[in-house]
């Protein structure tokens, strides 16, 4: 079950907040949220809800003992068990079939049996419960967090649906106190309900319908792809993980709201960044901090000799692929990013913040959609054929496909929406219009904001009942961070 599904939005998601509302005793909504959060977990992976509850209670455990044994040697086994565990859970399941295939590919070269291994499910989401279950055990030992005593509590941070799925991941510090307190008032919950329908319009208007033409670009035969159908492909796909990923953490976040919860923003308009380092300050923000203050930072960060810099960011790089995604191709995705960073830490990277902006938006915007080829492609084989689609190298001959079969209104009007809400356009033009009602005297700024509010208004009812239709209608609405590109 996902955000933009028929059954939550209809039947899970109302219910839910109604009850939540009206619960008279507020002790009661932790276990209310809790229980729903398992169940919105279940519905989509049955009995693979009893890994995220183990998970649970381990990590429960780990933070007793690390609590029990602060300033002792004891804790730091306490936080190494906690990140074995813990690390051991997410490559049983997500990594054990990379591992083995590649193993087996290995010893086939020396004639050596292969290794059996039946094919292990990924439970949806364990990578964004996981780093969160770490982060609360590691927070407590470096004293950032106290221990929670209630498992209810512990359970709900680690399983609150809002965010168990697609994120943000969230920082146990960060809502330690709203666990146990949070209030709900008009003004919050209306504005999670705005928030939430502009993730769902991301996710639904934009991010489903450039989709289509992104599945059937890279679907392509090699032979038949032009260079001007693959940057459209590229394009389209760049558009989708965006909004498809953004617009879910707007939804998260609007949710969060709704239930009294205040969840970190995840994304700051990346794409207008003018290099690689900046795209990662500004793209899933949640996963880059997360990696900057548990992995880089105690790995010597940027203090130590250059050397050991660019290990420690190509170490980051590697393995934020590799948390994407068992296959090779997120693999050398997460490295690329790394070598462009360690470009960056030389003379380029002053030069190209001393350049005209455009200069740098297209450098990044070059890199990240190119580098994206190998996110999307179907093998290492596929990306590296793709991206020499791009660059004009593999041109296909006598192509019998053209970029004007995908021009049709539906995807053109997604294709600007996507360009306009990528940029901060719309918050600027919301400055502008604060500043000229401000700059009014007498009774016309009162007339002008109801006009704006009444306009506002309309807007978040049409992008609201176009949404549910969509999703209504049961049109294309695939879930990209649980989506295997084959």
């Amino acid at each position: 079950m996902v955000f933009s599904s028929p059954i939550f939005l209809f039947l899970f998601l109302p219910f839910i907040l109604v009850l939540h509302l009206v619960l008279v005793r507020r002790e009661l909504r932790n276990p209310l949220l809790l229980v729903a959060s398992l169940l919105f977990y279940a519905w989509g992976e049955t009995w693979f809800v009893l890994v995220m509850l183990a998970s649970i209670t381990a990590n429960y455990f780990f933070g007793l003992w690390v609590d029990r044994a602060r300033g002792k040697v004891s804790a730091k086994w306490a936080v190494a068990c906690a990140v074995i565990v813990n690390l051991g859970l997410l490559c049983t399941f997500k990594y054990a079939n990379f591992f083995i295939d590649n193993l087996n590919e290995l010893v086939s070269v020396f004639h050596i049996p292969a290794v059996k291994l039946s094919s292990i499910h990924v439970p949806i989401g364990i990578s964004f419960f996981t780093f969160q279950a770490m982060s609360y055990v590691i927070d407590v030992y470096r004293n950032e967090a106290q221990a929670q005593r209630n498992p209810i509590n512990v359970a709900l941070y680690i399983s609150c649906f809002p965010q168990l799925v697609a994120g943000p991941i969230v920082r146990y510090r960060d809502i330690a106190t709203q666990l146990i307190k949070r209030t709900i008032s008009r003004r919050s919950f209306a504005t999670g309900i705005r928030r939430f329908i502009i993730g769902l319009g991301k996710k639904v208007l934009i991010a489903n319908v450039v989709a289509i033409p992104a599945n059937e670009i890279f679907n392509i035969p090699s032979g038949q792809l032009t260079t001007g159908l693959a940057w459209l492909g590229g394009i389209c796909f760049t558009l989708q993980v965006y909004f498809d990923f953004s617009g879910y953490s707007d939804m998260a976040i609007g949710l969060g709201r709704m239930l009294g919860f205040r969840f970190l923003e995840n994304f700051n308009y990346p794409y207008i960044a003018r290099s690689i380092r900046g795209f990662w300050k500004r793209w899933h923000i949640s996963l880059t901090t997360w990696f900057r203050d548990y992995l880089y930072i105690p790995l010597g960060g940027s203090r130590r000799s250059i050397p050991r810099v660019y290990f420690n960011l190509v170490t980051v790089f590697f393995l934020c692929g590799l948390w994407h995604g068992a296959r090779w191709n997120y693999v050398i995705w997460g490295f690329s990013h790394g070598l462009f960073m360690m470009i960056e830490k030389t003379r380029f990277g002053k030069w190209i913040e001393s350049r005209w902006a455009p200069v740098g938006h297209i450098y990044m915007l070059f890199v990240f959609i190119t580098t994206l080829s190998f996110f999307r492609a179907s093998s290492v084989a596929h990306g590296g054929v793709y991206l020499a689609s791009m660059l004009g190298f593999a041109p296909g001959a006598g192509a019998t496909y053209s970029v004007m079969k995908y021009l049709n209104a539906e995807f053109v009007l997604a294709l600007i929406a996507g360009v306009i809400f990528s940029t901060p356009l719309v918050p600027w033009l919301s400055y502008l219009r604060e500043k000229f009602v401000a700059s009014r005297t007498g009774k016309v700024p009162a007339a002008l904001e109801g006009i704006f509010s009444f306009g506002s208004l309309v807007a978040y009812v049409f992008v609201l009942v176009a949404s549910s239709a969509w999703v209504a209608a049961g049109t294309y609405n695939p879930f990209i961070y649980g989506f295997d590109f084959k």
